[in-house]
C-alpha cells in the first residue's frame, strides 16, 4: 500500500516537474523576444524617426511607418501569447491547489483514524496479547513485522502531510507571483495597442494622401528604379571588365580564374556565410533583396540587388571581410561606391560620403573603408550594400549574422 502512494506521488512530482520546465522555457523564449522587438522599436526610433525637423518624402514616410508597425503588432502578438502562458499557468495552479487540499484533507483524515486506532492498541499489554495470541512463532514474528510497519506507516503519512501543506504554499505563491505579471503584462499590452492604433491612424492619413495623387509618387518611384538600375548596371560592367583584366581575355568575364591565394580567401568567405559582420554598427533594412511590389502602389515592383540600410548619420562603413579593393565608383551628381574582391566573391557599399580607401588598397575585416552619406534635406542615412559570386548577385542577408 505505502509503496503504490510514495510510487504515485513520484509519478505526479515528475510530471508536474517536466511541465513547469516546459513552461518555464516557453515563457522565457517569449521574454525574450519581447525584449528583443523592445529594443528594435527603441533602434527604430532613434534612427528612422529622431529627425523629425527634416521633410522625408512621402514614399519614405510610409516605408518607415509600415515597418515600426510591423514591429509592434509582432510586440502585441508576442505580450498576447505570454497573459495566455500566464493564464493557463495560474490555471494550473488554482487546479493543483484544489487538489493538493483535497489530498491534505483526506490525509488528514486517514491520519486521524489512524490515530485513533493507534490509541486503542497503544497499550504494552494490548501489543503483548497481541503477540502472544499467534498460533505460532512464525506467526508471531509476522504481527512483530506489522507493528513496526505500521508505526512507520503513521510517521510517513505524517511527513506527507508536512510536504503536501509546503507544496500547497508554493503554489499559492507562485500564483500570486503570476497574477502579479499578468497585471503588468495587460497593462504593457494596453499601451502597445494605443501607440499601434495611433500608428495605423497616422499611416491611414499619409496613404489617403498619397492616393489622392497617386500618379506623382509612382512616377518618383519609377524614377528612382531608373537611378538605381543605372547604378547597377554600370558595377555589372566593372566587375566584368575586372574578371576580364584577372583572366587576362577580354572574352573571359563571367567569372575568376583564381590563383591559390584567391581560392583559399574565397573558401575562408564562404565558411563565413551566415556570420559576417554588419558594414555598420547599428541598422534597420529598409528594403529588401530582390523584386518586390512597391508599399505605395503594389502594381509597381522594386528590384534591388541588394539590401538597403538605414544607419545614424556619420556612421562608418565597415568591410565584412578581408579582401582588396576591386574598384571605386564616381559618378556625376551621385555618391561614391566600393567594391571589394574576396576571391571570386565581391562585396559592394554605395552612397558612401567620405572615402578611407583607393583601388588596389588590401583591407582586413571591419577594416573601416568611409562613411555613409546622410541627405541633408530628409535626414536619411541609407547604405546600399550587395554580395556577388562573380557577376551573380548573392542575398546578403544570407551572408550577414542574425542581429
Amino acid at each position: 500500500m505505502r509503496t503504490s502512494i510514495f510510487f504515485k506521488l513520484l509519478i505526479v512530482a515528475c510530471l508536474l516537474s517536466f511541465s513547469a520546465f516546459s513552461q518555464g522555457k516557453s515563457q522565457n523564449q517569449l521574454e525574450k523576444e519581447r525584449k528583443n522587438l523592445e529594443k528594435e522599436i527603441v533602434k527604430i526610433n532613434s534612427i528612422l524617426f529622431s529627425n523629425k525637423e527634416k521633410e522625408k518624402s512621402a514614399v519614405s514616410k510610409v516605408e518607415d511607418l509600415n515597418y515600426r508597425v510591423k514591429v509592434r503588432k509582432e510586440l502585441v502578438r508576442i505580450i498576447n501569447s505570454q497573459a495566455n502562458l500566464i493564464n493557463r499557468k495560474i490555471t494550473g495552479n488554482l487546479s493543483e491547489i484544489s487538489v493538493l487540499k483535497k489530498d491534505i484533507e483526506e490525509l488528514k483524515q486517514s491520519y486521524a483514524e489512524l490515530i485513533q486506532q493507534s490509541y486503542k492498541t497503544k497499550s504494552s499489554q494490548s501489543r503483548l496479547m497481541f503477540l502472544l495470541s499467534a498460533d505460532n512463532f512464525k506467526q508471531a514474528y509476522k504481527r512483530f513485522q506489522y507493528l513496526q510497519q505500521y508505526n512507520e506507516y503513521q510517521k510517513d503519512q505524517a511527513k506527507i502531510i508536512r510536504q503536501k501543506t509546503k507544496d500547497l504554499e508554493v503554489i499559492v505563491d507562485q500564483l500570486k507571483e503570476k497574477q502579479k505579471e499578468k497585471k503588468l503584462l495587460l497593462a504593457k499590452n494596453k499601451e502597445e495597442k494605443l501607440l499601434l492604433d495611433k500608428e495605423l491612424a497616422e499611416q491611414q492619413i499619409l496613404v489617403n494622401n498619397i492616393k489622392s495623387d497617386i500618379g506623382k509618387y509612382a512616377r518618383s518611384i519609377k524614377d528612382k528604379q531608373k537611378e538605381i538600375d543605372v547604378l547597377d548596371k554600370a558595377i555589372d560592367k566593372l566587375i566584368k571588365e575586372a574578371i576580364a583584366k584577372a583572366n587576362k581575355s577580354k572574352k573571359s568575364n563571367a567569372e575568376f580564374k583564381l590563383t591559390p591565394e584567391a581560392k583559399a580567401l574565397a573558401k575562408r568567405f564562404e565558411s563565413n556565410k551566415g556570420k559576417l559582420p554588419w558594414p555598420v554598427s547599428k541598422g534597420i533594412i529598409k528594403l529588401k533583396f530582390g523584386t518586390q511590389p512597391s508599399p505605395i502602389d503594389p502594381s509597381l515592383k522594386i528590384s534591388s540587388n541588394g539590401i538597403r540600410i538605414a544607419t545614424a548619420p556619420n556612421s562608418e562603413v565597415k568591410s565584412v571581410f578581408k579582401g582588396e579593393v576591386l574598384a571605386v565608383h564616381i559618378v556625376k551628381r551621385g555618391n561614391p561606391s566600393v567594391l571589394i574582391r574576396h576571391g571570386n566573391y565581391i562585396t559592394v557599399y554605395k552612397n558612401l560620403e567620405k572615402l578611407f580607401v583607393k583601388r588596389g588598397d588590401k583591407v582586413e575585416t571591419n577594416q573601416s573603408i568611409g562613411t555613409v552619406f546622410t541627405n541633408s534635406k530628409t535626414g536619411e542615412t541609407l547604405l546600399s550594400f550587395s554580395v556577388f559570386q562573380n557577376t551573380k548577385a548573392q542575398n546578403p542577408l544570407y551572408w550577414l549574422m542574425k542581429l
